[in-house]
């Protein structure tokens, strides 16, 4: 019984450096297909539409939601001290530089890592990914890069939407249900709002958007076999990119602000 309990976090541990390793050696692989072979532009369009296009709605939702929640929570504590009008400053640099890009992967996490996991985990359980190796067609190139590519396009142009409309949204209702003076407001907000953190949002979206991509390309070309082995790599799929994002925006936070205030852009 000692001998398994001390044995169990070790394989565990095996089991996580050696799947670190294998996403590394992915991620190595799609970087070089990038330099090495030219993309091809229609899957790249396709994927572009189908993690773009069709994440358009859920995004606008929890941008407009979220900002409308953290514009009331802030307003209420700012009443307090008679500076209500800072609600829609906090609104503004939290979504660009945090909320928006963390919940703009999280949602593209469960919508579009999930389909990635499946429609990759299917071809491998029905052996076309052995086929195109059988054509002299590396998975990676045919596969991964567009799905690579358009999630870092795609991601910056969704965190910018749910920041837009996430702003908007706290407007509106800090103007219209709870009295705040939208002139003074925005210029509040114009005053406190830095470039740099709309530069940090983006940088942001483009590693979650990596992020997705690779874990969920990883996650199907690595699946079990069968209905099961789909379904439990869509799973861990989702619940890894989701981890990770959480985890990498904080240190990607760290980072950035010290390098920016290194650099003389941040003061």
């Amino acid at each position: 019984m000692g001998d398994h309990a001390t044995n169990e976090p070790t394989g565990m541990l095996t089991q996580f450096v050696l799947e670190l390793g294998r996403l590394t050696l992915l991620t190595g692989e799609t970087l070089r297909s990038l330099v090495t072979v030219r993309p091809q532009l229609k899957e790249v369009v396709r994927q572009l539409h189908f993690i773009g296009v069709k994440s358009l709605t859920v995004v606008v939702i929890t941008g407009a939601f979220a900002g409308m929640v953290l514009c009331a929570q802030s307003f209420y504590q700012f009443q307090r001290l008679d500076t209500g009008t800072l609600a829609l400053t906090v609104v503004s640099v939290g979504m660009t530089s945090e909320l928006g890009p963390v919940l703009a992967g999280l949602m593209v996490a469960g919508r579009v890592g999930a389909a990635i996991t499946a429609e990759l985990g299917t071809m491998r359980v029905t052996e076309q990914i052995d086929a195109l190796r059988t054509m002299a067609t590396h998975p990676v190139d045919h596969l991964v890069v567009p799905r690579f590519l358009a999630a870092i396009i795609a991601m910056p142009l969704l965190t910018a939407l749910l920041v837009l409309f996430g702003i908007a949204a706290a407007y509106v209702t800090g103007t219209s249900l709870l009295g705040m003076d939208g002139a003074y407001a925005l210029k509040h907000m114009e005053f406190f709002t830095d470039p740099i953190d709309l530069w940090l949002g983006m940088i942001k979206a483009i590693a979650f958007g990596m992020i997705i991509s690779l874990i969920g390309c990883y996650r199907g070309l690595n699946c079990g076999l069968g209905a099961e082995g789909v379904g439990r790599a869509t799973n861990l799929s989702v619940v890894h990119s989701c981890i990770v994002i959480l985890i990498s925006n904080f240190f990607l936070s760290l980072f950035l602000r010290t390098f920016f205030i290194l650099m003389g852009w941040w003061e």
